[in-house]
């Protein structure tokens, strides 16, 4: 009696995503940004104070 798992048989998605790693693309991806990007506006009902204002010691 084998306990082979049919899903055993085929690659992990780990190993369908090395191998489809692009080289070129992920060189590009690695290299220093001068630019750095802005945090994106949000609208006011996104804006969540997760932390009363006064009780802030960042400010």
């Amino acid at each position: 009696m084998s306990n082979s798992n049919p899903q055993a048989d085929k690659d992990s998605d780990l190993q369908q995503a090395a191998n489809q790693v692009k080289p070129d693309e992920v060189k590009e991806n690695l290299k220093p940004s001068e630019q750095k990007e802005q945090p994106e506006q949000l609208t006011e009902q996104e804006q969540t104070p997760f932390i009363e204002d006064d009780l802030r010691t960042d400010k």
